[in-house]
């Protein structure tokens, strides 16, 4: 009689809250406050995507290697792949919709001899690309500031103000604290201003399409904007395919962190459906709206060269300085670039803000797997239902991440470059692991890809595989210590790394994904 009434009460209670019934058929109680809706955990995914923010702060590169036909044709193929990646993604989440995310599909679907393997290795890569990620957003908001202030002091030419690296570092230090104070607090907060980081991301793309061209004097023809290329380039590099390849890394710099939707589940309602729908719509709209925005900026730019200089107004910050001349041009005073450039820098805020959101998700889940050093005080959640300790760690490895541009700018771009890598070789290993060893295990959710389902994953997988590769070849020659690409030390250290716990140490103890639910 006992037993009857335990089941009709689980069976209310799975008819009552099905995604409180569904977390737990895959191990964990719920924990987080469950109240997104499919809105606000795309909102979350947009705003760290953020095109105004990879654009913009990486818009030097495409310029350098290739220029216009790096960046319009370079952003079509990118994205042509990525659609593959996001899709991919999205079916394994709608199957398991947990904040663990990635390594827990990793897990899933490796089998049970290598589930343990498998989700360590996703799991580092995918919260060390994380950190790595939060650190590259907010330390290029830190010095997207710093030319804001330098062409409102006169720019480079006129004796503005030039702020040192400690200044630069102390203002990225501040970013990363309102940004953990504000992921502290309500839930429901932070996705108010995810959700206006979203908004801002689609009204500054708009704006600054229409405004820029509007305002400069001169444009460039079609035919530069998409035959254009620009292979002059202080790199020593004259291979227009090497070029080209290199180009690249812009366009999918720029479309990377829509995993943030992933880590988000447990706290979305009808997370196998929605959870899905915040990938693919964010990728999507970001796809859309980053091409409207690349092309409407490149009709402006006249002299490359001229904008990768370090003696112009702002400092060799290609972008910054075609806001500035435009408005110059036209007006006599910059004053209008300069605040244009401060709307993008608000867009980055944003993006920095939903990074350590996601950030927080994933090491708050991992923690609760045991997977972490002290795992027990990662997974503790305040009582507004926020993991604030995870947040606290997630800012305080950031900002050790950032100490090494006190050394060398070089080593500091190699840290970062594990946001791209690292980060898409996690978005890579559970698609693997689909298409191969849980081929025949896999039951997919409410989304699903179905005869594409094998296709679109081995093309997601292949993909990665090869820009792993091309992002990893020297960006310079000849190759000197400063001119070197450490992208493939830093990935491949971090990979050592890992590995090298799991030898000595984590695979006596770590058994994968743990049932905290009985």
């Amino acid at each position: 009689m006992k037993s009857n009434l335990e089941m009709e009460r689980k069976i209310d209670d799975a008819e009552a809250d099905p995604d409180k019934a569904r977390l737990s058929q895959l191990g964990y109680k719920q924990e987080l406050k469950r109240h997104l809706s499919m809105l606000e955990n795309f909102a979350f995914s947009f705003s760290i995507i953020s095109v105004l923010t990879g654009i913009t702060t990486t818009y030097n590169t495409v310029l350098r290697y290739g220029g216009p036909v790096s960046a319009t044709l370079g952003w079509l193929l990118v994205s042509l792949f990525n659609v593959c990646v996001a899709l991919s993604m999205a079916e394994i989440c709608s199957a398991y919709p947990t904040a663990g995310g990635l390594y827990y599909w990793s897990a899933k679907l490796a089998g049970h001899r290598w589930a343990p393997l498998a989700s360590w290795i996703t799991g580092w890569f995918n919260i060390v690309g994380q950190w790595a990620g939060t650190t590259s957003i907010d330390f290029s908001l830190a010095q997207m500031v710093q030319v804001i202030i330098l062409l409102s002091t006169g720019g480079a030419n006129g004796g503005g103000y030039l702020a040192s690296k400690y200044v630069v570092l102390g203002c990225y230090a501040a970013f990363l604290i309102i940004h953990g104070t504000i992921n502290s607090i309500s839930v429901k907060w932070v996705s108010f201003f995810c959700q206006l980081g979203a908004i801002w991301n689609v009204i500054g793309v708009f704006l600054l399409t229409i405004l820029i061209p509007a305002v400069a004097t001169e444009k460039e023809s079609p035919k530069f904007v998409f035959a254009h290329f620009n292979a002059e380039n202080d790199a020593g590099i004259h291979n227009k395919f090497y070029i080209f390849v290199l180009g690249l890394l812009m366009s999918q710099y720029s479309m990377g962190g829509y995993d943030t939707s992933v880590h988000m589940s447990e706290e979305t309602k009808k997370a196998d459906i929605n959870g899905p729908k915040g990938i693919i719509n964010s990728v999507a709209i970001s796809t859309i709206v980053g091409y409207i925005y690349l092309i409407s900026i490149t009709f402006t730019v006249r002299d490359v060269p001229y904008l990768l200089r370090s003696d112009n107004d702002a400092g060799g910050y290609a972008i910054a300085e075609v806001f500035f001349l435009v408005f110059k041009d036209r007006y006599g005073s910059g004053v209008g670039g300069i605040i244009c450039l401060g709307f993008a820098a608000i867009a980055v805020f944003f993006c920095g803000l939903s990074a350590v959101t996601s950030n927080s998700r994933m090491t708050y889940a991992f923690a609760r797997d045991g997977a972490m050093p002290f795992s027990s005080l990662w997974c503790k959640v305040n009582k507004e239902e926020v993991p604030r300790n995870a947040v606290c760690l997630a800012l305080a490895i950031s900002f050790c991440m950032a100490l090494t541009s006190l050394g060398s700018l070089v080593a500091f771009q190699a840290m970062v470059s594990i946001a791209t890598i690292g980060l898409y070789i996690a978005y890579a290993l559970p698609i693997f692991f689909r298409v191969t060893l849980g081929r025949q295990s896999f039951v997919p959710g409410p989304f699903s890809l179905g005869r594409w389902s094998i296709f679109c994953g081995w093309v997601a997988v292949i993909w990665v595989a090869v820009i792993t590769v091309l992002f990893s070849l020297p960006v310079a020659y000849p190759i000197k210590k400063d001119t070197l690409n450490y992208t493939p030390i830093a990935v491949g250290g971090v990979f050592i790394l890992i590995l090298s716990s799991w030898v000595l140490s984590a695979r006596h103890w770590f058994r994968g994904p743990i049932r905290n639910i009985q």
